[in-house]
């Protein structure tokens, strides 16, 4: 049962923590609207202010590299990753300063050459906005700061899951938004193009140089040729010498055509070891030791010095055995290089693993490469060879001929190795110019219908969101920091006893005007005159027995609390209830109720005490029946001493047999020991508190001070009380209920009031 009452008793202070912030916020309600207000004003101004900011998007397609048959893995990457991977390379290499300066370069050289004139088109490359001082009309950027600003205007994402990449500009231009990302899209497809034919383009590069080399080269043997013959030399050879030349000439042309493929191997070999040496320089090195391996390097000599035998009896023409004995080479050859190929899947498969797919196939190309040159040496050395026996038999020819045969045997030469390397430079052409790029633009940019920015209703609804979330920050936070007394339970909480509320009395110091201050006598039938007299009922009560309280100590804790108002109206109600009732101003540095009554200060409680005036002299009667007060008189030096001796406590006892009621206003509590000294001389000790201003710290220093071993302290008033909605059902009743019906005298009120 306990366990019940106890979880009762929580889920009871929750409740009420949860009414508490609800009621703070209702009581804020003012300022709640005002910053929520403003900050709505302010989001709407600042949403319909800003400029109109339109996106264009292009859509591409980025297809990862397909490697050949021989260097596909036999193992299928796991899931996406690979692809994945690729395309966040892509992305980054889109977002690369070097493709937005090749943007940028493009886009200035666009804006030049646009017939139009048309500048409002653009908003970006040409900025309007600066140096208007220098250039009213505006600048172009340069490509270094059109770049910058690409990076901040062009978003690059890929569709999750897909190989598409979407290429975004923002600008407040339609025409200039779509106009950016198409020219940025072509410039990374051009780009990439590039990069995929670097190695095709090398070589090809390297080919026509070279055919264009042995071009010039031919034309010079046939000119050497033509001259000689002009100058009548030998202008015919027997068929033993031309088949001697015809087949040196074949010979030289095959070396001379390998040392171009040895050439142009090592320029693509070069060019790849550079890429996988950016990539991985570890790859690098372990790649350069396969080639050099012994059992190829065997099996390279042997294909080579079989394939220039067969060569050899391919142009002797007079071998009745020719065929048979090419089938015999072919074959041969055909089963070396299968043995090769194996051996070198073999070392492929070796390969250092867990590399990512781009370094895979790089080390591929290199092996192969590799392999290719060394071959390409192989099959020079032995033509070398072979030419140098063919030389010495064209040395033997008669000395006649042997001029005109070097000049017919020059310009075979270079007619036949310029064949070579003509057709070798086509064939890469056509290599570079059939690979494709691995990006495909699926859908061109088109000038937006409308802004994708400002998004003003989220704008807005940020500001109001935000609104709320300052103006509760601000009421909870002043909440926290302020330590004043609200209502009558932030008293009753700290297991203080309440005696009353009185609420705040209208007119009452409005232009320093105190005429209601006497509310009790000035207008009896109002709602604080209705607190004071329910104060009057529970000081009453407060001590039981025949004249257990006729001397009531009223102070606060601080200067203004309204204790001097109190006092007055407290003493009213008493005086109003038939008793005799006397108040005397004890408050001795600074008096104040002769001013309500205005009266003079002097003579008073002092001059009596110091025999300086009789009795009837200080008590002087007010308009109001049964009321009388004692002003201050004059202001001693000494105050604390002057309540704290025997004069003062004879004075007291004098006044309990002339008054039925003694109300004594003191100075503030934690300010002097003025009421400390009183208080123990006092049947009953009053604290005045004011609402929203006194602080609960000092509420409970002041109660403190007040208790003693012979305390009289009898508990709090709460002055200036204005009620709110939400501060409780029994403050709304107690204020209509409190209200006196239209007809009514106020002795038929306060008759209903004590039923």
């Amino acid at each position: 049962m306990k366990d019940l009452d106890s979880n009762s008793e929580v889920e009871k202070e929750i409740r009420l923590s949860l009414r508490d912030y609800y009621f703070l916020i209702r009581n804020n309600l003012l300022i709640v609207s005002i910053i929520v207000g403003v900050s709505l004003a302010a989001s709407i101004f600042y949403a319909y202010t800003q400029l109109n900011i339109y996106e264009a998007t292009a859509s591409l397609k980025i297809t990862k590299p397909q490697s050949n048959i021989l260097s596909t893995s036999f193992t299928p990457d796991a899931g996406d990753f690979s692809s994945d991977r690729f395309i966040a390379n892509e992305i980054e290499i889109i977002k690369s300063y070097t493709v937005r300066k090749r943007t940028a370069q493009k886009l200035i050289t666009f804006f030049q050459n646009d017939s139009s004139y048309n500048k409002s088109k653009y908003s970006i490359i040409y900025d309007n906005k600066e140096n208007r001082l220098h250039d009213p009309d505006g600048k172009i950027l340069n490509a270094d700061e059109l770049a910058e600003t690409l990076g901040k205007i062009v978003s690059v994402q890929q569709k999750r899951g897909l190989d598409f990449v979407e290429i975004s500009t923002e600008s407040p231009s339609t025409y200039e938004a779509a106009l950016i990302t198409n020219v940025y899209s072509n410039e990374y497809k051009q780009y990439n193009l590039e990069s995929t034919r670097g190695q095709l383009t090398n070589v090809r590069e390297f080919l026509e140089k070279q055919s264009s080399d042995k071009l010039n080269d031919l034309k010079r043997a046939e000119d050497q040729l033509s001259k000689f013959q002009e100058k009548g030399g030998i202008i015919s050879l027997d068929a033993q010498s031309q088949n001697l030349i015809q087949q040196l000439t074949s010979l030289e042309a095959q070396r001379d055509a390998t040392k171009i493929d040895i050439k142009s191997s090592q320029t693509e070999l070069e060019t790849l070891k550079s890429e996988l040496n950016n990539q991985s320089p570890k790859v690098a090195q372990y790649m350069e030791s396969l080639a050099s391996e012994a059992y190829i390097k065997e099996l390279q000599d042997n294909i080579a010095r079989l394939q220039v035998n067969r060569d050899l009896v391919k142009s002797n023409k007079n071998n009745v055995d020719n065929n048979l004995l090419n089938n015999d080479y072919n074959g041969e050859i055909n089963r070396l290089k299968k043995i090769l190929n194996d051996k070198i899947k073999s070392l492929k498969s070796d390969e250092p693993g867990g590399s990512p797919e781009i370094i895979k196939e790089l080390s591929r190309k290199i092996l192969d490469a590799q392999i290719r040159i060394k071959s390409y040496k192989i099959t020079l050395d032995e033509l070398n060879i072979v030419v140098q026996n063919y030389e010495a038999k064209f040395n033997t020819l008669p000395t006649t001929a042997i001029e005109y045969a070097r000049f017919e045997r020059q310009r075979e030469a270079s007619e036949k190795l310029y064949s070579l390397v003509e057709e070798k430079y086509q064939e890469a052409l056509v290599n570079e110019q059939s690979k494709p790029g691995n990006v495909q633009i699926i859908d061109n940019a088109r000038p937006p219908v409308f802004p994708s920015k400002p998004n003003r209703i989220l704008i807005i609804l940020t500001g109001l969101l935000l609104g709320c979330v300052i103006a509760l920050g601000f009421v909870f936070v002043n909440n926290y920091f302020d330590n004043t007394i609200k209502t009558a339970e932030d008293i009753e909480r700290r297991n203080i006893n309440l005696l009353a509320w009185i609420p705040v009395i209208e007119g009452l110091g409005t232009n320093g005007n105190k005429n209601f201050e006497f509310i009790v006598a000035q207008k009896p039938d109002s709602i604080p005159s209705e607190a004071f007299r329910a104060l009057r009922t529970r000081v009453q009560f407060s001590k039981i027995g025949k004249d257990a309280l006729k001397t009531i100590l009223i102070t606060s804790p601080a200067p203004n609390e309204g204790k001097t108002t109190i006092a007055i109206n407290l003493a009213g109600t008493f005086a109003q209830s038939n008793k005799k009732t006397l108040i005397i101003d004890s408050d001795l540095r600074k008096p104040r109720i002769h001013s309500v009554f205005k009266e003079s200060r002097s003579p008073g409680l002092i001059d009596y005490l110091f025999e300086k005036a009789t009795l009837d002299e200080v008590i002087r009667p007010t308009y109001l029946e049964n009321l009388f007060y004692i002003p201050t008189g004059t202001i001693p030096p000494n105050p604390s001493e002057m309540l704290e001796s025997g004069p003062m406590q004879t004075f007291l006892n004098e006044m309990r047999k002339k008054f039925d009621i003694i109300i004594l206003d003191s100075a503030p509590v934690i300010a002097v020991t003025d009421s400390e000294i009183l208080s123990r001389k006092v049947d009953a000790t009053i604290l005045v508190t004011t609402a929203e201003v006194t602080e609960v710290d000092l509420m409970e220093k002041a109660v403190q001070l007040i208790k003693n071993e012979h305390s009289s302290f009898i508990g709090v008033v709460l002055n200036k009380f204005s009620y709110r909605p939400g501060y409780g059902s029994y403050y709304k009743y107690y204020y209509y209920y409190s209200q006196p019906t239209n007809g009514n005298s106020h002795e038929e009120h306060h008759s209903r009031q004590s039923s």
